[in-house]
């Protein structure tokens, strides 16, 4: 079990809990996932073909939404994929502030800990990392050597 598995089971315990949240969402954004990404085969399907060095995520198809799917080991995501995928790790930051709708995601499918995230709460994630982008920015602004 890790660290971000004990955080959910928290939330889910009382999911009105702040103290929950804030605990689960901060491992998340501070966590890096394994992104499975599509291989050879699959991107010479692909009508516009990524440029040399770029990726492309493996997006599933479920009920009528897309989902990135999110593993937060190496083995979970072997486990899901039965085989040795080839993946990516993006930090759960980064995953935040580039995801747009109506993307969700779903994490560590396949276990007892998997999660969906929505569209909505995403934005919600991203709102959160534009604001400790922006305070992060300003705190380094008046670092540079001025006097207040």
């Amino acid at each position: 079990m890790t660290q971000l598995d004990e955080a959910l089971v928290t939330l889910r315990q009382d999911m009105r809990d702040a103290k929950n949240q804030s605990k689960f969402y901060d491992l998340f954004l501070n966590s890096t996932f394994f992104v499975p990404i599509l291989d050879e085969q699959s991107l010479a399907e692909v009508v516009e073909a990524p440029q040399d060095g770029q990726v492309l995520p493996l997006v599933i198809e479920a009920e009528g939404n897309d989902y990135l799917m999110l593993f937060d080991t190496r083995e979970r995501l072997q486990a899901w994929t039965q085989t040795d995928a080839k993946s990516v790790e993006v930090p759960g930051h980064v995953l935040a502030a580039t995801t747009m709708p109506p993307l969700h995601w779903a994490l560590n499918t396949g276990t007892e800990y998997s999660k969906q995230f929505h569209p909505e709460e995403i934005a919600w994630l991203r709102d959160a990392v534009e604001r400790c982008n922006a305070e992060a920015a300003g705190r380094g602004d008046s670092s540079k050597g001025e006097v207040i």
